[in-house]
């Protein structure tokens, strides 16, 4: 213990030195005082990690600049909202009825027929074109029109939609409903 106090004098004594480092890079002295106080804290509890033979003052000095640095990386990330005001404005739209329409969704298009699924999927879920569907599925292009269209209306009546506001804010469902069919 007895060769620990002069280290701990010399804590004592980078005080003020590192207070007016601190109200220098931060231009508030109620900041300035948590960055030094948090500075000695770190000191304290990595005193096994300082070198004797140099400069006490300088290993604080570092400390407290990296900590500085630390809260301004942070500070850059974080909102200040101290009443929530912000926090309450907030809204995340709730997962489980996305679940939820997936899964009927998954239902209704497994009882459309075959063809018409294939039509509807390639062209609403996969984005190729109706040229393209036609080619792929081997037919014409009125045709894939066609079962599109009627795939649309049937999953429409199997999920009992009477209107696009039912759909809710899903683009992909959106999409494979209520394209325009070119």
């Amino acid at each position: 213990m007895a060769s620990e106090d002069p280290v701990r004098q010399a804590m004592l004594e980078a005080i003020p030195h590192l207070r007016a480092f601190a109200i220098s890079l931060t231009g508030n002295v109620t900041y300035a005082d948590d960055l030094v106080q948090a500075a000695l804290l770190r000191g304290l509890e990595n005193l096994d990690k300082f070198q004797p033979g140099t400069s006490m003052q300088a290993w604080l000095f570092t400390i407290l600049r990296n900590q500085f640095y630390t809260d301004m990386r942070k500070s850059r990330r974080e909102v200040n909202d101290p009443e929530g005001a912000l926090a309450g404005k907030l809204a995340v739209m709730p997962e489980q009825g996305a679940r939820l329409d997936f899964s009927d969704m998954q239902t209704a298009l497994a009882k459309l027929s075959i063809e018409q699924r294939e039509a509807l999927l390639l062209v609403g879920a996969e984005g190729v074109s109706y040229e393209e569907a036609a080619q792929i599925c081997g037919t014409n292009l009125g045709t894939i029109k066609s079962r599109i269209n009627r795939a649309r209306t049937r999953l429409a009546e199997l999920l009992a939609l009477d209107a696009q506001e039912d759909l809710g804010p899903d683009r992909l469902v959106k999409a494979a409903l209520f394209m325009q069919t070119s």
